[in-house]
């Protein structure tokens, strides 16, 4: 997970509890699977027995961080941000101990509350004269954007976020003794300003230690899908869709993924790494991927749940699980099938006739009947025994879907209104 760190960062872990902070974006009331490196990586930390600290970037949100961005983003309202600060930390408490009355437990602060009230002119004589112009514009994200063949150029809000940056980790040191900064490794400018505003303003030393940005193997955003972020919350991405993301992987991110988002032990996936190597179609590692990473992020429940679905879809599950399913789960499975709307008044139909004229499901009463007595068509997972059977409103799952299958893979969802 380390990507490189400061001299004397491990030096500084072993004399002492360290406390160590690392900056979340606040633009959203959730987090996503992209924030899950730092949240790991503040995780370990607190169980080696250091303090974690998050700080909601709720006054840098309102400004945008240039780092690897070709573009400036959406500033955010102060009740936006509250909002938004409350869900991450309720998101956060599932990883990291905000309760306990240990020495090293974690602190959640928003940079919000100390630049408020700071006026800009004290800003620029406190911290501005310390850093100059020819440091901050030799920052590889400054140059970036500055050299950009679109043109678009850098805002001065935009040039002044290492500052602002720098000065949270100046804050974080003199408020709470913090002598570290994490991040990915696009924000080592942005941390090491931070570390020289320190040295110059209070003589102070501090460290700074990024983990490699997650890609995948074949090149594409780690934690995309054609429907855009995963998130962390079931709101935006359920439980069901979010264990079918790691346990969709692909082999070699399997690998990399489990070291990274699980705290499983060395011997135990170097195991997983020997089975998958010896038996890559029975996917072991993003077998135990997918069930760590749902468990900790949802429950045991909603993983126990999400296998279950998975099975309706891929395996021999009966029509007991399908009734089980939430509505909400259902959707997730069958996203991507086909979907007919039927009337309530069509129920009590023969099944030839509701599942070719009233949904055409078959394209023909002549290919369903043929269908029917080589046992090719289920509903609700139950084999169809006859064609002429009559479908009325005891087939109906959660009171309004039927769900048709067509041989082993073709499921179909009628949406009975």
């Amino acid at each position: 997970m380390i990507h490189d760190m400061m001299p004397g960062t491990e030096e500084q872990f072993q004399k002492e509890m360290t406390s160590a902070y690392v900056g979340i974006d606040p633009t959203a009331d959730s987090l996503h699977i992209g924030h899950l490196v730092s949240v790991m990586m503040l995780k370990h930390l607190q169980r080696a027995g250091h303090r974690p600290i998050a700080l909601v970037g709720g006054a840098t949100g309102m400004i945008g961080d240039p780092s690897m961005k070709s573009q400036e983003r959406n500033l955010l309202d102060e009740e936006t941000l509250r909002k938004n600060q409350n869900a991450i930390k309720t998101q956060l408490s599932k990883f990291l101990d905000f309760e306990s009355a240990n020495p090293n437990k974690a602190i959640l602060v928003n940079n919000y509350d100390w630049m408020k009230d700071y006026s800009f002119l004290n800003f620029i004589r406190d911290i501005g004269k310390h850093i100059t112009v020819n440091y901050m514009m030799a920052k590889d994200s400054v140059k970036k954007r500055l050299s950009s063949e679109s043109n678009v150029g850098m805002s001065f809000t935009e040039f002044s976020y290492q500052l602002l940056q720098g000065y949270d980790f100046l804050f974080l040191y003199d408020e709470y003794g913090c002598k570290l900064q994490m991040g990915g490794s696009d924000q080592w400018g942005n941390i090491t300003t931070g570390t020289e505003l320190i040295r110059r303003k209070s003589g102070g030393e501090a460290f700074g230690l990024v983990c490699p940005l997650i890609t995948k193997a074949d090149g594409g955003k780690f934690g995309k899908t054609e429907s855009g972020n995963v998130w962390l919350d079931r709101r935006y991405t359920s439980p069901y869709k979010f264990y079918q993301f790691w346990l969709n992987v692909s082999d070699n991110d399997a690998e990399k993924y489990i070291k990274i988002f699980t705290a499983l032990p060395k011997e135990e996936i170097d195991t997983l790494t020997a089975e998958q190597n010896a038996a890559p179609h029975l996917r072991p590692l993003q077998k135990k991927l997918a069930e760590e990473v749902t468990v900790m992020v949802h429950s045991r429940e909603d993983y126990d749940a999400a296998v279950e679905a998975s099975n309706i879809l891929f395996g021999n599950s009966t029509s007991d699980a399908l009734k089980k399913l939430d509505e909400e789960t259902l959707l997730a499975v069958f996203d991507g099938v086909p979907q007919f709307e039927i009337s309530k008044s069509d129920l009590g139909s023969k099944a030839v006739d509701l599942f070719t004229e009233k949904a055409a499901v078959f394209p023909s009463k002549g290919e369903l009947r043929k269908l029917v007595q080589s046992g090719g068509v289920s509903i609700n997972k139950d084999k169809l025994p006859d064609f002429d059977a009559v479908i009325d409103d005891s087939y109906l799952i959660g009171g309004k879907y039927i769900l048709v299958q067509k041989g082993k893979k073709n499921y179909f969802l009628l949406l009975v209104k």
